[in-house]
């Protein structure tokens, strides 16, 4: 499902970012551009935020 909808950003992205070390909007906007368009997700962005930490993915998420 996407969170942003300006930058294609997906929630499991927002997710992985925040199991990386995101733990505010603005690093989350850092890592990802979700927030940077019109910034109606920054409420989603928010929640995934406060979301329990076991319900995170493993910060190794993505590979390069």
């Amino acid at each position: 499902m996407y969170v942003c909808i300006c930058r294609a950003v997906t929630e499991s992205e927002v997710r992985g970012c925040i199991a990386a070390g995101a733990c505010t909007v603005k690093d989350v906007v850092t890592r990802s551009e979700a927030g940077t368009g019109c910034g109606s997700c920054v409420g989603k962005i928010v929640a995934l935020l406060s979301a329990p930490a076991d319900e995170l993915p493993s910060p190794l998420w993505r590979t390069a």
